[in-house]
């Protein structure tokens, strides 16, 4: 009974944490669409996570490649646990992630994970278009992550980020966290997270008295598995710190001058609300094998082509088991030129040299 009354009011006294830690830095707004600096640290590496659309779930199953987005799945079942990433990228960009996790008793489990991007070579040139040589372009972020389950539906966990940029000459680093909490019913199979992600600040700008914000988002995830079907569906809510995502074209914004403001087209509520959903699916063909399928409704209205909508939006994928080892396959569609591939590959290190 005791153990009961202590978690029920850590899960109410999570709360209005939260809310004061919020309300307390001065670093968070709605920022999106290029206002905010560190915009790696929202790249999809995850190949699960990149076929059900891009975004964090709330799933608890216990694959560890989820984990660097939504850190209150970290739990002591994936100690020993380790993942690698790769994605090809566009123009020659490629990034990933590398993550392993490690439980200690009465303290939690933890997930450590190198995040990078590599932007690749660059021709450098002066004022004049003088080639004077070359310079690269690259990000890195180191992710310590802590989870803890309350009771057996609450957990809780955080991410402390360390971040560098290196942009040429331009250096900067920073620092950052994440605080998640997740909900899961085993009977119901249904689960639930609410993530407060990139909450922080720059220690040193690219340019002095230049510092910029990080891209601080609110995201709220929902997964069912239905019960006669082998099927999870997902749902994700992304940017709830800001209604209204939907973006004005300025070519067209520009034909229309002159002309009075009140015949350029509004979004109306619907495309605002769809804005921020994103919805992905996983047939469960059996324990070993799962094709996934995603869809992200502002990636389609903001990348797709007047001429062609194409497959823009949308995202698939698949995962299989062979032995100690869990491969999964992904590609998502940006854009008419081409889709990104994303590759994981996940083990435990105790069982496969059999600790």
């Amino acid at each position: 009974m005791q153990i009961y009354h202590k978690c029920s009011f850590l899960k109410i006294g999570l709360i209005p944490i939260l809310i004061v830690y919020i309300l307390i830095n001065n670093q968070l707004y709605a920022q999106i669409g290029g206002q905010s600096t560190y915009e790696f640290l929202n790249l999809t590496n995850s190949a699960r996570l990149a076929a059900l659309g891009g975004e964090f779930v709330s799933v608890r199953d216990n694959d560890i490649s989820l984990m660097i987005l939504n850190p209150s799945l970290i739990n002591d079942e994936v100690s020993g646990d380790i993942t690698f990433s790769f994605v090809d990228y566009y123009a020659d960009i490629n990034y990933g992630f590398a993550s392993y996790a490690k439980s200690y008793d009465k303290i939690g489990s933890f997930a450590a994970s190198v995040q990078y991007v590599n932007y690749g070579s660059f021709d450098y040139a002066d004022y004049t278009g003088t080639l004077q040589g070359n310079f690269t372009a690259s990000e890195f972020a180191l992710v310590l992550g802590w989870g803890r389950k309350l009771d057996e539906k609450f957990s809780i966990g955080a991410n402390l980020k360390f971040i560098y940029s290196s942009l040429e000459s331009y250096k900067s680093y920073g620092v950052g966290t994440d605080i998640a909490i997740s909900y899961h019913h085993e009977f119901y199979q249904f689960s639930s997270s609410l993530i407060f992600k990139n909450i922080g600040r720059q220690l040193k700008s690219y340019r002095s008295s230049n510092a910029e914000n990080l891209p601080f988002e609110i995201q709220f995830a929902l997964s069912k598995k239905m019960y006669h079907v082998p099927f999870r569906l997902h749902l994700v809510l992304t940017h709830m710190e800001k209604w209204d995502l939907t973006y004005q074209n300025p070519l067209y914004v520009q034909s229309v001058i002159g002309e009075s403001q009140n015949n350029i087209p509004k979004a109306g509520f619907t495309r605002k609300l769809m804005s921020h959903v994103v919805i992905g699916g996983e047939f469960l063909v059996n324990k070993k094998f799962t094709v996934r399928i995603g869809y992200n409704y502002r990636r389609r209205q903001e990348m797709k082509v007047e001429s062609k909508y194409s497959l823009v939006g949308f995202s698939w994928g698949f995962g299989f088991k062979i032995s100690n080892f869990q491969f999964d396959y992904a590609r998502s569609t940006y854009h008419l030129i081409g889709s990104p591939n994303y590759i994981t590959i996940s083990t435990n290190v105790n069982r496969l040299f059999g600790k």
